[in-house]
């Protein structure tokens, strides 16, 4: 779900020849290691990214990238209501206007991103993942042999299909993509996909469809699901499907139903683990339950009641997620889940342990220049702060059997 560009920072003074001071370390996350694997030297002096906005930046983020947060903003906040479904249709009204509200940009503009550097990243994260999970399962897809076009796709919450240019590499014959609830993003996923190139083209359907709601019937021609999927796709989104286990059922119903025996379900979720790690490290008489720095914040409505569906929280993430509700999803409870629809984990890690698995391997270390995560040098564009934002999620792989 690309977001839009915010204005480029502006440049930083020329460098002393000598090395600029450090910033003081923050305090370390409970539940990571004083150390973490990724280490990279800085391109830029250290506090670069906190720097004000211009007037320019302001306006820029007023007229376009904060046009659906100032909508949401100017509503007075309200009480949790005593009505469990008026809260729930309030939280996905907030998420579908704030997708809908992002415009499609194009890619010289979403380099000018004050977060480039963790776009880039957990864009490499999903191509180790794709390349690693899917191309296996698309190899073994039943038909002709040889080097043509082999395999199909459901990639369920695709956005404005920011993954297109990942299964073109990956020359797949056949994709669906199911943009939840917001049909802008269809939209813009279709002139996406009519931008690839001829040769490479894949045959594709989109529908804007809520797989957490409604099986894909709804919305896919019978014709598309009359063959099975090779490969299932949930990247940043299927959090979204925990607000009820009703919909977390729906979910996987709909990622299990149409996919074959020996086909995967790959994706990306919040580490569960560490938000509630990092809630139960606040205070006890702390007035705000949340955390965070100059990329991201996590806020909690409260502590104590921690249920294992609608367990909501806040997140904010600079340039991309303009404070939309999210919901918890414990990693035992899912995987149990899974299990009766066929589906069993065999991947699962945090963001950081996955780029120290793969980070010097002779594939993807060459694809971390590429994507520019890194530079010819090897300096990274993330900092710190970025850094521990890409920690917040994990990456998983079930296989059906």
């Amino acid at each position: 779900m690309p977001p839009p560009p915010a204005p480029r920072a502006p440049s930083p003074p020329p460098r002393d020849p000598s090395p600029p001071p450090r910033a003081p370390s923050p305090p370390p996350s409970p539940p990571r290691p004083a150390t973490l694997p990724y280490n990279p030297r800085r391109r830029t002096p250290a506090g670069s990214v906190l720097l004000p906005l211009t007037p320019d930046e302001i306006h820029m983020y007023r007229t376009q990238v904060g046009a659906g947060t100032q909508r949401l903003s100017k509503k007075r906040k309200r009480a949790p209501s005593d009505e469990p479904e008026e809260d729930a249709a309030r939280a996905k009204r907030l998420v579908v206007e704030h997708y809908n509200a992002r415009p499609e940009v194009g890619v010289d503009q979403r380099r000018d991103s004050p977060i480039i550097g963790l776009r880039s990243f957990n864009n490499w994260i999903k191509s180790v993942l794709i390349t690693r999970f899917a191309h296996p399962a698309l190899q073994a897809a039943p038909g002709p042999r040889g080097g043509g076009a082999r395999g199909k796709v459901l990639d369920m919450g695709c956005g404005k299909g920011g993954d297109l240019n990942k299964w073109s590499k990956a020359r797949i014959k056949e994709y669906v993509g199911v943009a939840d609830i917001a049909a802008v993003s269809v939209d813009q996923a279709r002139a996406r996909w009519e931008s690839l190139n001829r040769g490479t083209r894949f045959s594709a359907t989109f529908a804007a469809l809520d797989c957490y709601s409604d099986t894909l019937t709804r919305g896919i021609p019978p014709a598309r699901l009359a063959e099975p999927f090779d490969v299932v796709s949930l990247q940043f989104c299927m959090h979204y499907a925990f607000e009820s286990l009703a919909k977390a059922r729906c979910m996987l119903e709909n990622a299990s139903r149409w996919l074959r025996r020996g086909g995967v379900f790959v994706g990306t979720i919040p580490n569960a683990e560490q938000l509630l790690a990092r809630l139960d490290s606040l205070p006890p008489d702390a007035q705000e339950l949340e955390w965070g720095n100059s990329v991201y914040k996590i806020r909690f409505d409260e502590r104590e009641s921690r249920p294992i569906y609608g367990h909501r929280y806040s997140f904010f993430l600079r340039d991309a997620v303009e404070d939309v509700p999210e919901y918890v999803v414990r990693w035992e409870n899912f995987v149990q889940l899974a299990a009766e629809y066929n589906l069993h984990p065999v991947y699962k890690k945090e963001f950081h342990d996955v780029f120290q698995e793969f980070h010097e391997h002779p594939e993807f270390k060459p694809l971390l220049q590429r994507m520019k995560v890194v530079d010819a040098d090897g300096a990274a564009e993330m900092d710190e702060d970025q850094w521990e934002a890409a920690n917040i999620y994990i990456a998983f792989a079930l296989e059906k059997r």
